[in-house]
């Protein structure tokens, strides 16, 4: 990968996040009972692909070397938040992230735009030049994070600055899991949308039509979207989650 990169260092003040909804599948609990975090191969989940042409691109990417490795040697998918977001450098992913400390950089790859796109420009903590190549970029707002594959194991109690929350989860189960895990429990200012702001342009009238259908008293937010899980079709709400992500 550093032969495919090019620039200057990172800069050491920025921090890797690992978006995820912290709501869905008992992850906090597995969380604390494992102590470390699990990447969607070992989990199964995922908001993108997890094989064929991801498998393909991997293979190329890092010369073969997780080709026949166990799903928990694969790298941790997140992003480098260079903007410096409260909710994490690439929130269309959950609501809550861990962010990570500066010593998992050395061992963090990069590119941009995410790897589904298969991209060509690449990056490490020593050569980083794209954060200048998505500051100039156009993308729409959930797309413009450089992604982060952390390679290795992330250990909750030795990696993880802290767990960033969204303020939908005080009070909850949620936040009662949360705080038993080893390291510091913090909150953004949180994902909160109405109604009358939901575009049907932007991921389709039927999406919008299920957040007038879910809302309450008027508005959406990330604990609505995840108690509805299992009623409803996982890419309708991951599409009502976005719209609430962009614009809420």
């Amino acid at each position: 990968m550093a032969a495919l990169s090019v620039g200057d260092p990172v800069d050491p003040s920025l921090r890797v996040s690992l978006n995820f909804h912290p709501d869905r599948g008992r992850i906090l609990s597995f969380l604390y009972r494992d102590g470390v975090y699990r990447s969607q191969f070992e989990t199964g989940t995922s908001n993108g692909g997890l094989g064929g042409a991801r498998h393909e691109w991997e293979s190329r990417l890092f010369g073969g070397v997780y080709d026949e490795a166990p799903p928990a040697h694969r790298p941790k998918y997140g992003a480098l938040n260079f903007r410096r977001k409260q909710a994490g450098g690439a929130p269309r992913f959950g609501s809550a992230h861990f962010r990570l400390n500066a010593a998992t950089l050395a061992r963090t790859t990069f590119c941009y735009p995410d790897s589904v796109f298969e991209p060509v420009d690449f990056g490490t903590a020593e050569r980083m030049s794209l954060v200048d190549l998505a500051s100039a970029d156009t993308k729409d707002a959930l797309d413009d994070y450089v992604e982060a594959h952390v390679h290795g194991p992330v250990g909750i109690g030795g990696d993880v600055e802290a767990l960033v929350l969204d303020p939908c989860y005080r009070g909850t189960e949620v936040e009662d899991l949360a705080h038993r895990l080893p390291c510091r429990v913090e909150w953004h200012r949180g994902f909160r949308l109405h109604v009358s702001d939901l575009d049907p342009g932007y991921r389709g009238p039927e999406i919008a039509a299920l957040g007038h259908a879910l809302a309450r008293n008027g508005f959406l937010d990330a604990r609505i979207v995840g108690e509805a899980v299992g009623s409803h079709d996982p890419q309708d709400l991951k599409r009502l989650w976005h719209c609430i992500a962009r614009f809420g």
